[in-house]
């Protein structure tokens, strides 16, 4: 198998993988309230280790400004996140969770946790980080030919 194929396989099976991980993170979440979309925006505000905009949000997480602005609009409606005046930027609110946001997601995280584990039982650890190493690395390789840092 030449490299060429074996990326493109690579390629659909993590379109196939995200699929799967998508419905599996609606399931551990929908009685919360949230869809794996959601939970996706309140870990990228959690996580951030300073509050950032809706565009930082969308570009660390390789998303459309617009597909996570709306889900801020759903969040900030339903009193999970609250946006902020940004001290760099007029019009670029910061996206904040709130104490309804937070607890959420730990929720949503006290949940995963169990999942993961059972997901990763007997994979061997050396295996997976070769694989979020490659990953990572194609990640890289498609930001810098769009001209991107990510």
């Amino acid at each position: 198998m030449s490299n060429r194929d074996a990326v493109t396989a690579l390629i659909l099976e993590v379109f196939q993988l995200n699929g799967r991980l998508l419905a599996a993170g609606d399931g551990l979440v929908q009685d919360l309230g949230l869809t794996s979309a959601r939970w996706q925006v309140l870990g990228a505000v959690a996580m951030s280790p300073v509050p950032v905009p809706v565009a930082h949000i969308a570009r660390n997480m390789g998303l459309s400004r617009q597909g996570v602005q709306r889900l801020v609009n759903e969040l900030e409606g339903q009193g999970i996140v609250r946006l902020a005046p940004n001290p760099h930027h007029q019009r670029a609110r910061l996206v904040l969770l709130t104490e309804r946001g937070q607890a959420l997601y730990r929720a949503a995280s006290a949940r995963q946790t169990p999942w993961a584990e059972a997901l990763a039982q007997g994979l061997p650890a050396e295996e997976i980080a070769a694989a979020t190493s490659l990953l990572r690395r194609l990640r890289g390789r498609l930001a810098a030919a769009e001209g991107d840092d990510a």
